[in-house]
């Protein structure tokens, strides 16, 4: 059956005139033409899915390095093609550039970055004029409605702004502190914010010796300890901590985030700070349940300040 298709191939051909046969060949020759995609932008632009969520485009030229900033860590980065090449250079910034010169407005390919909660694609164009690709460009709220991962209530890095932001200002809180071998503690503010508390606190050293802080532990304990009844302490560990600085010499605040909770009347939430020595200081801040049904809802006040430094 082939012998009889690649016969009736032959003498079709044979019967063509001179010129079309030679115009036949050169079709049948040319296999180097590639199909490429000129991005026209129009208001109406969709997603591939149709889901009526605009893609945003970025502009790359071989000139300029992209830096891509997201407002939470990345977990994954995905390039569609061979055209695009860049690495994860921190926790929530990618850069990338075109593997090589392309047509003006040429979609090189899709850029998809999934992050500890949301997950953004963006198609990537190549600009022919360096002044035009952007050289910074920041992930939008809106660029990442395509999925909320459930598991995750509060990216790290929402909470490290909000965190920022409690860091500046100032304090609300006046009757929890305490103080022990010349360190005062105090409790500068405690804030709810959806299923977080953020506890603002502070160390104070009247000493001249430098304070090295081995841990910072939060416990649920009981009020009463008593030889007769077996007292129950659970460790609950902080799900982020703003300030990594390990010693201090005179002063040292600090805002750690705990999942929300609950707790009855004769149990009490102590802050332990302990120093980096065998016989080293502790310092211990009670926080009776009753102060955190105070904790504060995040103001409005507090929010602007939060944007500002973002969106500068």
């Amino acid at each position: 059956m082939k012998k009889i298709f690649a016969l009736l191939a032959a003498v079709t051909l044979l019967s063509l005139p001179a010129g079309a046969q030679k115009k036949y060949n050169s079709i049948l020759r040319d296999t180097t033409v590639k199909a490429r995609y000129i991005h026209t932008p129009v208001p109406q632009e969709t997603s591939a899915f149709n889901e009526g969520i605009r893609r945003s485009n970025i502009y790359v030229n071989e000139e300029v390095t992209t830096h891509i900033i997201m407002p939470e860590n990345i977990k994954l980065v995905d390039i569609s093609t061979a055209n695009i090449v860049g690495n994860q250079c921190e926790d929530n910034i990618v850069r990338i550039k075109p593997a090589h010169r392309m047509y003006d407005n040429e979609l090189l390919g899709t850029l998809t970055l999934i992050g500890e909660r949301h997950l953004a694609q963006f198609n990537v164009i190549y600009t022919q004029g360096p002044n035009r690709a952007d050289a910074i460009f920041k992930v939008r709220q809106e660029d990442m409605k395509r999925y909320d991962n459930p598991d995750v209530l509060m990216p790290e890095g929402e909470m490290a702004r909000y965190a920022w932001a409690i860091y500046g200002s100032g304090r609300k809180f006046y009757g929890l502190h305490s103080s022990a071998n010349g360190i005062k503690a105090v409790i500068n503010n405690i804030y709810s914010i959806n299923d977080y508390f953020f506890i603002d606190f502070s160390l104070y050293n009247k000493t001249k010796i430098k304070y090295d802080i081995s841990e910072i532990r939060v416990k649920l304990t009981d009020k009463k300890e008593t030889k007769a009844t077996n007292t129950q302490t659970i460790e609950l560990t902080p799900v982020y901590s703003l300030n990594k600085a390990t010693c201090f010499q005179k002063g040292y605040r600090n805002v750690l985030v705990l999942n929300k909770l609950t707790f009855p009347d004769e149990k009490v939430l102590m802050l332990e700070i302990s120093e980096n020595q065998i016989s080293g200081r502790v310092i211990c801040i009670p926080i009776e349940y009753e102060d955190i049904l105070h904790a504060d809802s995040f103001s409005e006040e507090l929010m602007k300040s939060l944007e500002k430094p973002y969106n500068r």
